[in-house]
């Protein structure tokens, strides 16, 4: 199998090969200029001298360097034929082995790794890289990176982040790959390398593949493409519109489309980063990144996964400009989480650093349907919502902006507060209340009182019309059942104090 591997690779000729055959390459890319296509051949030791040997496209792009032995040690050639050397290597690493069979191409695999550690190796030094140098380099890392994942390996993604404490998937051919991906990295940071030139390799069909990378299961592979795009986004400023715009188109089809995806933080990591270096004041076009992004990855159940990510980026923006604020607590209002009290809980935490960086006209804007919201997260049952919500007591900045606006807000909060009083079962959100009370007595004693008997007031009230409702459906009871039964008529039946015995 290695004589087969082998046979494939171009042979060193006797005689120097033209310049322009050494350049010569049948890879382009969009945004590129076509380059003329020529014969892939090269010379054989046997037979003729001049006879030529076709090699197989799939194995030997035509990009590789007529007379350059691959497999020469850097050292071994001139230093004026390195960069031919080294375009000769990258060539043979497009050749792609199915790493699933571990006992499959073994020598040749290994072939393929000490070659890619000696361009690794390469780069680590000052490499001024020409153009077919850049197009080699792009096509190989096209070559082993770009892939479509089978179905199976999106499989645990399916649940909407329900088995997030399931072990993660990791690609049987990483060990292989990570030495790609730090090749990709050494050559974009390579200082030598020219953005004007590579901006026509690296265009926006690479850009989009590599994104396309995220929904790996391989969380190693995600780690490195994070790296990748942070310095693709600070290398080709020419790119930086389309990124952010690709970007948030596979946030809005995760949104609203698949809530299936796996490098949603990764990705949010990246965004925060970029968040970071926007200019002041905020172009349009951030803020409706914002509103139409940001905040509607707040809706879907695989929060968690991606949250710490997202609470960043919003708080960077919130940092920007803090009139946003208010933006931000409105759109937290509308995708308040009902039924999932995990979701809640990070709700609540987000909601405490909105309101720490919040300014006084912004918190009177959305006061009163946060309060309304956060009455009803006192009252719930599930305890760690109702104390993460009187929680809020304990920052003395929320105090401060409540205890300015406790006219509005106390009687919004005070029957919640009363109702947990009363009757909430456990025993640290009752005392968190009663301490909450005793906060805003000492406030303003007269306007908790006032609020008090308003709410007395408002009991005896709806006491009174429930006893009214009762006896109503009291009498209703009672005539239904002396009316006789006739035909299909439906009758009311009282149900047995207790249940009967079968």
């Amino acid at each position: 199998m290695l004589r087969q591997f082998l046979s494939k690779l171009p042979r060193k000729s006797g005689k120097a090969d033209s310049p322009e055959l050494a350049r010569s390459n049948s890879f382009t890319t969009e945004g590129s200029t076509p380059q003329p296509h020529r014969s892939n051949s090269l010379n054989s030791g046997s037979g003729r001298p001049c006879a030529p040997k076709r090699t197989s496209s799939a194995v030997f792009p035509a990009s590789v360097v007529a007379g350059i032995e691959p497999l020469l040690p850097f050292k071994d050639v001139p230093s004026s034929e390195r960069m031919n050397l080294f375009v000769s290597k990258v060539s043979l690493c497009c050749v792609t082995f199915d790493f699933t069979d571990p006992t499959k191409n073994l020598i040749e695999k290994d072939v393929k790794r000490q070659t890619l550690l000696e361009l690794l190796d390469f780069l680590s030094g000052s490499v001024r890289f020409s153009e077919p140098a850049i197009l080699a380099m792009c096509r190989m890392c096209a070559a082993n990176l770009f892939r479509v994942f089978p179905p199976s390996y999106r499989s645990t993604a399916s649940n909407g982040g329900e088995n997030d404490d399931d072990e993660p998937m990791f690609d049987p051919a990483w060990p292989h790959l990570q030495i790609v991906y730090d090749l990709l990295l050494k050559f974009i940071t390579s200082s030598s390398l020219d953005a004007k030139v590579a901006k026509k390799y690296i265009d926006h069909s690479f850009i989009l593949r590599l994104l396309d990378l995220f929904d790996s299961e391989d969380p190693r592979e995600r780690d490195c493409l994070k790296t990748i795009l942070h310095r693709v986004y600070g290398k080709f400023m020419v790119h930086r519109p389309y990124i952010r715009k690709a970007i948030s188109n596979i946030f809005y089809r995760f949104v609203f489309e698949t809530e299936r995806h796996n490098g949603i933080a990764e990705l949010l990591e990246v965004f925060g980063s970029i968040i970071s270096g926007f200019a002041l004041p905020l172009k349009e076009e951030h803020k409706i990144f914002l509103w139409r992004v940001l905040i509607p990855l707040h809706k879907p159940k695989s929060l968690g996964v991606y949250f710490q990510q997202l609470s960043f980026c919003v708080t960077q923006f919130i940092e920007k400009e803090p009139k946003l604020c208010s933006t931000v607590i409105g759109g937290l209002l509308k995708y308040w989480p009902i039924t999932n009290s995990q979701k809640e809980l990070m709700f609540l935490g987000e909601l405490e650093e909105i309101l720490e960086a919040i300014n006084m006209v912004e918190f009177q804007k959305v006061l009163v349907p946060l309060f309304w919201r956060i009455g009803y997260c006192i009252n719930s049952f599930h305890f760690q919502v109702a104390e993460r919500a009187l929680f809020f007591w304990n920052n003395d900045q929320i105090v401060n902006l409540i205890a300015h606006n406790r006219h509005v807000i106390l009687p919004i909060i005070l029957p919640a507060l009363e109702k947990n009083a009363q009757n909430h079962w456990n025993h640290a959100v009752l005392n968190l209340t009663i301490n909450v009370r005793k906060m805003f007595m000492e406030m303003d004693d007269q306007l908790f009182m006032s609020c008090h008997t308003h709410f007395k007031e408002e009991e005896a009230k709806l006491s009174m019309l429930a006893e009214k409702r009762k006896e109503a459906w009291e009498r209703l009871e009672n005539a239904a059942s002396r009316q006789p039964i006739t035909g299909n008529t439906a009758v009311l039946v009282t149900p047995l104090a207790t249940p009967m015995a079968y």
